[in-house]
């Protein structure tokens, strides 16, 4: 669990680096509306990584389950700022219809883009509900502790 807690905490510091760095480069990508979307899911994806790091000691989770939420949040985080720094680059516009409109998109790049888009969306869900399942079952321990003294 520690092993996880740390990585978490270096994935986060990693993506919110690498979201400064997109920061810098904002104006000069085709569709910056879009490049300033993925600097800014990359700020909050690392934070919510540093959160998540922060706070893994207080799930309780099967072994399996929690390896799966592990890799679901790293999953989310990492696609949803590379599928949103791939609209910018590639000007797509399916998904993103406010900050990629008059940006015209070849159909492969669209389906690359919404495909990290709705992959992202599910890791993410799936990850946040295996959370507060894990969150929940430490409260719940912390309860029957506290009616059993």
């Amino acid at each position: 669990m520690e092993n996880r807690r740390l990585n978490l905490l270096c994935a986060g510091i990693l993506l919110f680096l690498a979201a400064l760095l997109v920061g810098l480069i904002v104006p000069l990508l085709p569709n910056p509306r879009m490049a300033l979307t993925s600097h800014l899911v990359g700020l909050l994806g690392g934070l919510f990584l540093l959160a998540l790091g922060l706070l893994w000691r207080e799930q309780k989770l099967p072994q399996q389950i929690e390896k799966a939420t592990f890799w679901l949040a790293l999953y989310g985080t990492y696609v949803n700022f590379s599928a949103a720094l791939l609209a910018a680059i590639f000007s797509t516009n399916r998904l993103t219809p406010q900050a990629g409109s008059g940006h015209r998109a070849a159909a492969w790049q669209e389906n690359i883009v919404t495909f990290g888009l709705v992959s992202e969306a599910g890791a993410m869900i799936a990850c946040c509900v295996f959370l507060l399942w894990g969150l929940n079952r430490r409260r719940l321990d912390n309860n029957q502790q506290s009616v059993r003294k």
